[in-house]
């Protein structure tokens, strides 16, 4: 009987696929390689696809239409294009693709990076706009990123101290960068030896480990309908596993905030984001349920703790190609700050240099080559050619910022490119954190954490390369783009900060 059923599955499959092609092929579709019967250009998916998608493009143009099994595929890469898919055609690609991802990792697809263009997802992004992301939240919390920063700089100085020390830099910007998050979403920390219980934070430091893992794994199923069915690797189940621990863990953190009565103020008038939350959820219980609070904790511990980290770590891997642009950073930093005190947040606006690092090196490595998929809720045009409804596109990223008729010289780190050129960081050419309505919401923390913790660490340490050899800048796969293996820096106090660096440990 099952075989009767995998038979009519894969005919009805068959007939909605080749229906598709049939009415397609009567549009006006942007051009794109040949395709193989079923899969299409499934073939093409490999760890590095924005790579793949770029060599591709530079074939069939900057407006491409791929198939991936049954799921029409737009790529895009060219500034053009790119303001046209997110400035005149704005709301029809704000939708996200159904992807077994966004089902489990993202609440059924509610969180604000999952859920689709309408109602709920409005109050998503005006809520973090007003209680997260405002400029007056992202102030209120300067301390909690100032003393992490300042912790982790004093326990590098214990560590180097003796001499110089040899760092796995992946694991320490990662660790810093979600214990700021953690600390402003829930007061505490899940890394380092101040954690508090230390059962606890394994626990959730192993479901990060597999959100991580799980949510850049490539899904045969988001494409093959019929294996997705099957789930054949187990991908589902693992996921929905994955979910069930990690909504357990969020409301155990919820219900012992709601059971202790008493807010967390992890600065002087300043509760907790779980705090804020539980305080509206009394006000409006019906709004602020606790799949609402469990979302939110979500983006603020998973969505910008790795691309933070993975920045800080391509910034201090070009510098330690790039020693006279390491030293040109220092000289800002001594030359404004001085070496009687550390770098703090009301410096970052006299470091333009500092920015440019940054900048340059999200040009070169944006922590999301691909930005997050979108999907058309209608259909449209995009470099004349015809884009149809249920269409999911991937923006190039990788492949704009590199491309020469964008840049000069594009693969070069040249920081000084983006002095006194503010339109460099304007339009469609320079975009890590997208563009339109679902740009990333995060931006203007992130802009303030990661010139923080890469200012100070090259205010208070020396960094070396290893050896006489470049650092390896291959890059890894997945939804994000992290070095391919993690850097490896040697550290030493500078001698002009000992004094500064000591105070902090006393």
């Amino acid at each position: 009987m099952e075989s009767w059923i995998y038979l009519a599955l894969v005919v009805s499959s068959l007939f909605v696929l080749f229906s598709k092609r049939f009415l397609l092929q009567k549009k006006n579709l942007p051009p794109g390689p040949p395709s193989l019967p079923l899969i299409g250009h499934l073939h093409h998916i490999e760890k590095r696809l924005h790579r793949t998608l770029a060599r591709l493009s530079s074939r069939y143009g900057p407006v491409m239409l791929l198939r991936f099994g049954s799921r029409p595929v737009l790529v895009v890469s060219s500034p053009s294009a790119v303001e046209e898919c997110f400035t005149t055609n704005d709301v029809a690609f704000a939708n996200r693709p159904r992807l077994l991802a966004g089902k489990h990792l993202g609440n059924n697809y509610t969180t604000i990076a999952w859920a689709s263009y309408g109602d709920p997802w409005r109050g998503l992004r005006r809520f973090s706009g007003l209680e997260i992301f405002s400029a007056g939240r992202i102030n209120m919390f300067a301390g909690i990123r100032s003393r992490e920063v300042r912790l982790l700089s004093g326990k590098l100085f214990d560590s180097s101290k003796s001499g110089v020390r040899q760092l796995e830099m992946k694991s320490v910007f990662f660790e810093l960068v979600f214990n700021i998050m953690s600390m402003i979403t829930v007061g505490k920390r899940f890394y380092g030896e101040e954690v508090e219980d230390k059962e606890e934070a394994e626990q959730y430091r192993e479901i990060v480990r597999e959100t991580f893992a799980l949510s850049g794994a490539a899904n045969l199923g988001d494409y093959l309908p019929l294996i997705g069915r099957m789930d054949l690797l187990g991908l589902e189940k693992k996921l929905a596993d994955l979910h069930r621990r990690r909504t357990n863990f969020l409301q155990r953190l919820i219900e012992k905030r709601r059971r202790s009565g008493d807010s967390i103020y992890i600065a002087e008038g300043k509760k907790t984001l779980v705090d804020v939350l539980l305080s509206l959820q009394q006000s409006d219980p019906e709004y602020y349920k606790d799949d609402f609070l469990r979302g939110i904790m979500v983006m603020m511990l998973t969505a910008g703790s790795d691309t933070s980290a993975i920045t800080l770590e391509w910034s201090l891997a070009l510098l330690l190609n790039n020693p006279d642009k390491l030293t040109k950073a220092r000289a800002e930093i001594d030359a404004q700050v001085g070496h009687g005190r550390l770098l703090e947040e009301s410096d970052l606006p006299h470091l333009p240099y500092l920015h440019n690092i940054i900048n340059e090196t999200l040009r070169l490595y944006p922590a999301g080559p691909l930005l997050v998929p979108h999907e058309t809720s209608q259909e449209c045009t995009v470099g004349g050619y015809t884009i149809p409804r249920g269409t999911m596109l991937l923006t190039n990223l990788w492949a704009l910022h590199r491309d020469p008729s964008v840049w000069k010289e594009p693969m070069r780190f040249d920081p000084e490119r983006f002095e006194g050129a503010e339109e460099e960081k304007e339009g469609s050419r320079f975009l890590p954190f997208g563009m339109g309505r679902r740009r990333c919401p995060g931006s203007n923390l992130a802009m303030r954490l990661v010139p923080l913790a890469l200012g100070t660490l090259i205010q208070c340490f020396e960094w070396n390369r290893l050896g006489e050899e470049e650092v390896d800048m291959d890059e890894g796969g997945g939804l994000t783009m992290p070095k391919a293996e993690p850097l490896l820096a040697l550290c030493s106090p500078r001698q002009a900060m000992v004094d500064v660096l000591s105070k902090i440990r006393n």
